[in-house]
C-alpha cells in the first residue's frame, strides 16, 4: 500500500455546467461521499492526479485528501476517462 495525498480545493455548485467549468479552469472535478456524511464536491490538479494513476494499488490505497487543511481519509471508488484522449474527467471518493 502506497501513501497518497491529494490537495484539493472545495467547489461550491454540482452538475454538468459545473464540472465543465471547473475542467476550464484545468482542474478534475471529483466528490467525496459516504460515512453518513454530507457529499463534498472538490476540484483536483491534474498533475497529482496522473502521478497517483501511475501507481498499480490506486484503488486499494488508502488516499488523505487535504482540502484547505482539513483531512479525509478515502479510498478511490472511480475513474472516468476521456474517450478520445484517455485523460480523466472525473473521479469519485469513498469515506472510510
Amino acid at each position: 500500500m502506497t501513501d497518497i495525498t491529494l490537495n484539493a480545493k472545495k467547489r461550491e455548485k454540482a452538475g454538468k455546467g459545473a464540472a465543465r467549468a471547473c475542467r476550464r479552469e484545468g482542474r478534475i472535478p471529483a466528490v467525496i461521499y459516504g460515512g453518513k456524511k454530507d457529499v463534498v464536491l472538490i476540484s483536483l490538479d491534474p498533475v497529482e492526479v496522473a502521478k497517483a494513476l501511475d501507481l498499480s494499488d490506486l484503488y486499494q490505497s488508502e488516499i488523505t485528501i487535504d482540502i484547505d487543511g482539513k483531512k479525509t481519509k478515502v479510498v478511490c471508488q472511480d475513474v472516468q476517462f476521456h474517450p478520445v484522449s484517455d485523460q480523466p474527467i472525473h473521479v469519485d471518493f469513498m469515506r472510510k
